[in-house]
Order: C-alpha cells, then sequence, then structure tokens
C-alpha cells in the first residue's frame, strides 16, 4: 500500500502549495471583506470578481486546472492519493477550490455530467462548468423529511406528456445562491411504490426553469457564507422534457452513491488543511502572547495539546488517504467504488471530528480574538462543524463501517 504522492502528483502538490500560500490566501481576507460591497450579499463586487478571475487565469496558466478528474479521460495524471495531498493545500485556503475548479459542489455535478450525462448535458452543462464560466448545485436535503436516510426523499417528479413536472422544496442547496449557478442537479422520486433503492432519480434543472423559486438563504451559525450561499428552496409545477432525466428512472441511488463518493473524502482532504491552519495559528499565538509571566504556550497544559494535535491530524491524514487508496484499487479493479465504502466513511467520521477538535484548541488560545472576525477560526469552526452532517451525518457512516466490520451472517 502506497500512500506517497507520484512523481508527477507531488509536483502538481508543490506547485498548488506555492500558489496557495504565496497567492490566495493572503487574498482570502479581502475577498469576504467585499461582500455586500455591490449593494447585494448575492452578487459579487467588481473587486471579488478580480480577484477570483486573476487567480483563476493563473492556476489555468500554470496547468493548476480540473485537478480532481482522478479516473476521468484526459484527466491530470494523478490518483485519489495524489489528489488527497493536493486537496490538503488547498483547504488551507477558502478561495482556493475555486481557483483551481476543484470546489464543490461543482467537482462532484461535474463528475455526474461527465459519466452519466448526455452528449447535450455535457455541451451545455459540463464544458462551462469545466471551464469555470457558470456553476451549480445539488438538490437532494429536504426541510420535512429525515434525509439522512435518503429513501426518504420525498420531492415529486411526476411524467407529464413528454416531460417531467416537479413539486417540493429542498434546502442546503450549497452554492445555489451564486449569481453563477446556471443549474441544478435534483433527487426526486418517480415510482414511490418501487423497490427502495428504485423509487428515486435524478432530473437536470435550468435554474431560470419557471417555477424554481428561492425562499432564503440558510446561515451556518449565524454566517449566509454569501455570495455562494446555502439556499431553500421551492419548486411549484416545474417542467423540464423527458431528455433532462439522468441514466432514466429508478437510477438515482445509483448516481448518487458515484458522486458522493468522492466527494466526502475531498471534505475530508480539505479539512485536513484547515486543521494545520488552525494548529499554526495556535503554534504563533501561544509564542507571541505571555500571561503569568510566561508564553502561553508553556501554561496549563497548552504544550500537551499542541502535541495532541499533531497525533491527531497525522492519524486523520492517514485514514483519508487510506480511504483514497482504496478508492484507487475499487477503481482499478472494477471501475466502481462500492468496496472502499467503510474506508471513506471512517475517514468521513474522524476527520472532521479531529479538525474541529484541533480548532477549538486554536480558538481557545486566541481567546477573544478566535470566536470575532479578526481571526479565520470562527468561519473555520462553523465549516467543520457542518461536515459532521454534510453528506451523511457520523451515525450514518458509523453504520457503514460496522456492516463491514460485523457482517449479517
Amino acid at each position: 500500500m502506497n500512500l506517497g504522492p507520484s512523481e508527477r502528483g507531488a509536483a502538481i502538490r508543490d506547485a498548488v502549495r506555492r500558489m496557495v500560500r504565496e497567492r490566495i490566501a493572503p487574498l482570502d481576507a479581502e475577498f469576504h471583506r467585499e461582500t455586500g460591497a455591490a449593494g447585494d450579499r448575492w452578487k459579487h463586487s467588481h473587486r471579488q470578481t478580480e480577484i477570483l478571475e486573476s487567480l483563476k487565469a493563473e492556476a489555468r496558466e500554470l496547468g493548476l486546472w480540473n485537478l480532481w478528474r482522478t479516473h476521468l479521460p484526459g484527466g491530470p495524471g494523478i490518483n485519489t492519493v495524489d489528489y488527497g495531498l493536493i486537496a490538503e493545500e488547498m483547504g488551507r485556503s477558502w478561495l482556493a477550490p475555486e481557483v483551481f475548479n476543484c470546489n464543490a459542489p461543482d467537482t462532484g455535478n461535474m463528475e455526474v455530467f461527465a459519466r452519466y450525462g448526455t452528449e447535450e448535458m455535457q455541451e451545455r452543462w459540463l464544458g462551462p462548468l469545466m471551464e469555470g464560466r457558470i456553476r451549480s448545485a445539488y438538490l437532494m436535503t429536504e426541510p420535512d423529511v429525515a434525509s439522512s436516510d435518503a429513501t426518504n426523499i420525498a420531492m415529486r417528479c411526476e411524467p407529464d406528456g413528454d416531460g417531467w413536472v416537479l413539486n417540493g422544496e429542498k434546502w442546503w442547496s450549497t452554492g445555489a445562491g451564486d449569481p453563477r449557478c446556471a443549474v441544478h442537479i435534483v433527487m426526486c422520486v418517480t415510482d414511490p411504490d418501487g423497490p427502495r433503492h428504485g423509487r428515486h432519480s435524478m432530473v437536470v434543472v435550468p435554474r431560470e426553469t419557471p417555477g424554481v423559486e428561492i425562499l432564503r438563504g440558510l446561515t451556518v451559525f449565524g454566517d449566509d457564507e454569501a455570495p455562494h450561499g446555502h439556499m431553500h428552496i421551492r419548486y411549484t409545477d416545474v417542467r423540464v422534457p423527458g431528455e433532462a432525466m439522468l441514466l432514466g428512472p429508478g437510477r438515482g441511488f445509483e448516481i448518487a452513491q458515484g458522486r458522493l463518493g468522492p466527494g466526502r473524502i475531498h471534505h475530508c482532504m480539505r479539512a485536513i488543511g484547515m486543521a494545520e491552519k488552525a494548529l499554526a495559528l495556535a503554534v504563533a499565538r501561544g509564542r507571541e502572547r505571555r500571561a503569568f509571566g510566561s508564553d502561553l504556550l508553556s501554561l496549563g497544559g497548552n504544550a500537551e495539546r499542541i502535541a495532541e494535535a499533531r497525533i491527531q491530524i497525522d492519524a486523520a491524514r492517514l485514514s483519508t488517504l487510506r480511504a483514497a487508496w482504496e478508492m484507487d484499487e475499487a477503481e482499478r479493479r472494477t471501475g466502481a467504488m462500492k468496496a472502499a465504502a467503510p474506508y471513506i466513511s471512517a475517514a468521513k467520521v474522524l476527520v472532521p471530528r479531529v479538525a474541529l477538535e484541533v480548532c477549538d484548541m486554536a480558538i481557545q488560545l486566541h481567546g477573544g480574538a478566535g470566536v470575532c472576525q479578526d481571526t479565520e477560526l470562527a468561519r473555520l469552526w462553523g465549516h467543520l462543524r457542518t461536515l459532521r452532517l454534510v453528506d451523511g451525518p457520523d451515525a450514518v457512516h458509523q453504520r457503514t463501517v460496522f456492516r463491514a466490520e460485523v457482517p449479517r451472517g
């Protein structure tokens, strides 16, 4: 089992690391300060657009673009382990994933279009997404059901002549508030009486389709995360043509598993980078501040807390890279990632938990500065706490690990 980077992967990681630390991360704070400067929090200011587009052009010029395509034709020639180490570097900056066109939910949606989309879908949606000209949203979770069990998803999608009509509500639709969001991929019920994992389908819906209504932006611990955001959306008699259905009726879960496996591990990879950033901030704060005649690192068990953070981050990284290696092996053997599921779930439980604990420790060392806008820690903490729910809460992934450990017999 090789959990280190390939020669090409190491070269890309090093280039991404340099660009993140020298060019992108220094602009994070300015980008966030500009939110709302255009008079609308859900529109980019001139300066925000300038920052993003100049950095994206630089990334493309360096060949650091669409690095997520590890198992697709025309990809960057790296595997998932390589991408894991690269994504960790991206996790050190809020802007970095988008700068390299490796941002959620677009990577998952691009993978769906690439693997399951028609030629027309690929031309209309995949091409512009891969060029970074538009954004997209993935509509799965619903406000009125326990969406942790995805078989509960209830938005109706009914045949109507040569097309389909959708009715229902979705929420936590990440990226749907972005002014560049042009298309939704929607999980919906097409056969309520069918087999448990054959009732649902996925449909492609242009954002401007009549009947699509954004009800509100949801906040994450009080932060609306504009201009990207997480939206609560209502569909009222939204009509799409028959060819908007991905693969065909009843194949929603098949597509979801192909999409969510890589997405879950990408979240973990970036979270490791966030944990490393929080630890670096904690060490810097502990060295520069003094209390009771000593620097903070020498007080109250802080040295042991720093050491424990290092141990836990390294363990979490190894868990993530093991899952990435299992994904590569499963893809190589069968072309599907099902065999890697327990390892993905284990990392999905462990990594956000560890990163959150490290971030909390860093906040404690910063005192009041740790919970206000003067540092990135409050935003990091909110993101990492949410990550314990994103793409399935801890209990769902623990159930997957348990079933692999104790098979029914």
